[in-house]
């Protein structure tokens, strides 16, 4: 098990349509509370980080931290950038030991984004490591990156051209989703999550996962999204968790930072562990 690439996670949830969380961690305790949760529910997962995190913490201390959590760790586990447009950053983060990137390049014109994807994609197999590729920018701003535009479809032949010229390991197309919160109900397009796995068999993932139903999410993951974002939820779930124990602190005039952090770290694993059971990556590690 252990750190794995993320074609092998990945593989097996499209073989047997079931999905895997991708989850946006943001510091120390995000990682080691999803990873845990993982291991609780033994259940594979991708670690996300955006280029804002990266940034913030740095490549260096953010990788040595990850080495350090999932040594020894018993369930698939891998490392993912998230988004990203800037080239520099994903070689930064190749170099380091990144087992994927999004090269986010949906606001260049579609073939100077192949092309360019092209370039991403033989960079990172110098590393051993895949890519997630993307042609239409998903609706929303996250971590800086992103417009609130509505997203524009490609034809399905302008998609297949460009999967079958990168040769990325996972696509994410945009099916009316949306970054950050909903804000009325979303209306998804499931048929051209099966329009494409149909012609083109490969993993999907599915970009801003955080508020749809239960329903929607089966129906999609059937269809083929083997990778399951989340970001907005777990960001939400920890401010207001730290809020809740704050306010509580002032009430009592108690300040105990560990308890803090243990109050929080259980409300970060009981999030991430409810996705991976719905989605039904729960038990698929053994």
């Amino acid at each position: 098990m252990s750190v794995v690439p993320l074609a092998e996670i990945l593989s097996d949830a499209f073989d047997k349509r079931y999905g895997v969380p991708a989850i946006n961690v943001f510091n120390d305790l995000t990682l080691e509370a999803v990873l845990a949760a993982a291991v609780e529910r033994s259940s594979p997962v991708i670690v996300q980080t955006s280029v804002k995190t990266v940034k913030s913490i740095g490549s260096d201390v953010l990788y040595a931290m990850w080495t350090s959590m999932t040594a020894g760790i018993e369930v698939p586990v891998t490392l993912h950038l998230d988004h990203c447009p800037d080239r520099a950053v994903i070689s930064e983060c190749l170099e380091r030991g990144w087992n994927s990137v999004l090269f986010d390049a949906s606001r260049l014109p579609v073939q100077e984004n192949m092309r360019q994807t092209i370039e991403v994609v033989a960079e990172a197999r110098r590393f051993g490591a895949h890519v997630e590729g993307e042609i239409e920018s998903i609706t929303g701003v996250e971590d800086g990156i992103g417009s609130d535009e509505k997203a524009q479809q490609q034809e399905l032949e302008v998609t297949l051209d460009f999967l079958r010229n990168t040769k990325v390991d996972v696509f994410a197309p945009a099916i009316g989703n949306a970054h950050g919160s909903y804000k009325t109900e979303p209306v998804l397009d499931f048929d051209r999550v099966s329009e494409i796995v149909e012609a083109y068999p490969l993993p999907i993932a599915l970009h801003g996962g955080s508020g749809l139903s239960d329903e929607q999410f089966h129906n999609l993951i059937a269809r083929g999204c083997a990778k399951v974002n989340i970001s907005t939820a777990l960001k939400e779930k920890y401010m207001k968790s730290n809020l809740v124990f704050l306010e509580s602190a002032a009430s009592k005039q108690k300040w105990d930072p560990p308890s803090l952090f243990t109050s929080v770290r259980q409300d970060v694993i009981d999030l991430a562990g409810s996705f991976m059971t719905l989605f039904g990556s729960a038990g698929r590690a053994g």
